[in-house]
């Protein structure tokens, strides 16, 4: 699957995605109960796209924070880095756009090669650290990713 010209989408992953990846064991991937997040999909330059969730409560700073939406208002919402998860495989993808409100869609788009770049330097950090090249102290390693799925992800991540 080739995203369109402008590179992103917003949309849910398939049942397929879910099915390949249960919980347990893999019970640091978001699944709402009966649905999936909304996620904001782009490609990157490697073999895979980047999908970030869209979540109510944040209550760490790896994410982007919405400050001009309603939900925003009164809760801490926003796309969070922590919980994205590499594709590999198109058919993870679910071809239908996923629904969210207009102003969250409009405050991604403004902010939308911020997100990209914070997500993507987000996923080279913790390949970084892995791989050995640019290690993190401890501390701020467990801080970042100990809730991540990224660790379900080191093939796709050529790691």
């Amino acid at each position: 699957m080739m995203l369109p010209e402008n590179d992103y989408q917003i949309l849910k992953l398939t049942d397929d995605f879910y099915n390949a990846y249960p919980n347990p064991p893999y019970k640091e991937i978001l699944k709402k109960k009966q649905r999936a997040y909304n996620c904001l999909l782009f490609q990157t330059h490697y073999n895979y796209f980047i999908c970030i969730p869209f979540r109510t409560e944040i209550s760490h700073s790896y994410a982007f924070h919405f400050t001009t939406t309603t939900r925003s208002k009164a809760h801490r919402s926003g796309l969070d880095y922590s919980k994205l998860v590499i594709i590999a495989k198109t058919e993870y993808i679910d071809s239908t756009d996923a629904m969210i409100d207009k102003d969250e869609f409009n405050e991604t788009m403004i902010n939308l090669e911020r997100i990209k770049r914070e997500a993507l330097n987000f996923v080279e950090e913790y390949v970084g650290h892995v791989k050995g090249t640019k290690k993190l102290h401890k501390r701020e390693f467990d801080r970042r990713y100990r809730f991540s799925p990224l660790k379900y992800f080191h093939k796709e991540l050529g790691i």
